[in-house]
């Protein structure tokens, strides 16, 4: 099942399911919204019992492409999950998941512009595997992980390096500017990917391939993210959780590329969509 959402930022969305001849139906006869205040496994298999056909089709024409998910209360992040990336960026494979956050005022559209402020120098890109979380979790065995899992989404996690890497702190500082979390287009719910862990994805810049990988070279697996987090903290419902980018970034070309207004970035992941996003200034 896959499901998204459209509406403008700051207004009324309309939650949708694509039926299998990608129509976005109108599913607010069921749910008002999908977000960290609704959705649960209930309401999942409620909707996945639903014929997408016996709605109506939404109306979309004109319509902002949201976030498949409401705002979510919390974005974690992995860092250096993949093999060939931590080579890349010349560290050592850590032992233990590396975690951090993003604001959630990174959230946004799959499509909606990347901003960048006349203060940023290291723009950089990062196609990721998203995780979203469908009931709270609390210190749950890698067995159970998956019960507490909604689905996936398709994520840019995009980074200011010179903040990140050169200023002193947390790489929070690099990763919360408005608009650095693309999300979507759509959620696939866990039984539409057959296997998360053997995903193709790609990113280009201006329509030059820059990252190809593949879910395969994460050195933690969605399970293993899933429990280990939640040791250290509860996960709630709606939660996206950003896995870890495969390499090909800015940072670690030689000599190194960063994003400039006007260049425009496109993305995707095997079984979830496309994104399209366009640099712009600030």
């Amino acid at each position: 099942m896959k499901l998204s959402r459209y509406g403008d930022r700051h207004g009324t969305k309309t939650p949708c399911i694509i039926d299998e001849d990608g129509v976005a139906r109108d599913a607010s006869s069921i749910v008002t919204d999908f977000g960290p205040r609704t959705l649960s496994p209930e309401l999942l298999a409620q909707l996945s019992n639903t014929d997408p056909k016996t709605l109506p089709v939404a109306d979309i024409v004109g319509k902002r492409l949201a976030p498949p998910v409401a705002q979510p209360f919390n974005i974690w992040c992995v860092g250096l999950n993949y093999t060939d990336h931590a080579k890349e960026a010349g560290l050592p494979v850590p032992d233990e998941p590396i975690l951090f956050n993003k604001s959630t005022v990174t959230y946004c559209g799959p499509n909606d512009n990347i901003l960048k402020s006349a203060q940023m120098t290291k723009l950089d890109w990062e196609v990721e595997l998203g995780i979203v979380i469908g009931k709270p979790a609390l210190n749950i065995s890698r067995e159970n992980a998956m019960d507490h899992v909604a689905g996936f989404v398709l994520v840019n996690d995009l980074s200011e390096r010179a903040w990140q890497m050169e200023r002193a702190g947390q790489w929070v500082k690099g990763k919360s500017f408005p608009n650095f979390c693309p999300t979507g287009p759509f959620m696939a719910t866990k039984d539409e990917i057959e296997n998360v862990q053997s995903l193709g994805m790609w990113l280009d810049v201006n329509g030059k391939r820059m990252q190809t990988g593949n879910t395969a070279t994460m050195i933690f697996d969605v399970e293993t993210i899933v429990s280990y987090m939640s040791e250290f903290t509860r996960l709630e419902a709606g939660d996206l959780i950003c896995t870890g980018t495969p390499p090909g970034v800015g940072a670690g070309m030689k000599p190194p590329v960063w994003l400039h207004e006007g260049d425009e970035v496109s993305l995707g992941i095997d079984g979830l969509g496309t994104q399209k996003q366009t640099v712009t200034a600030l």
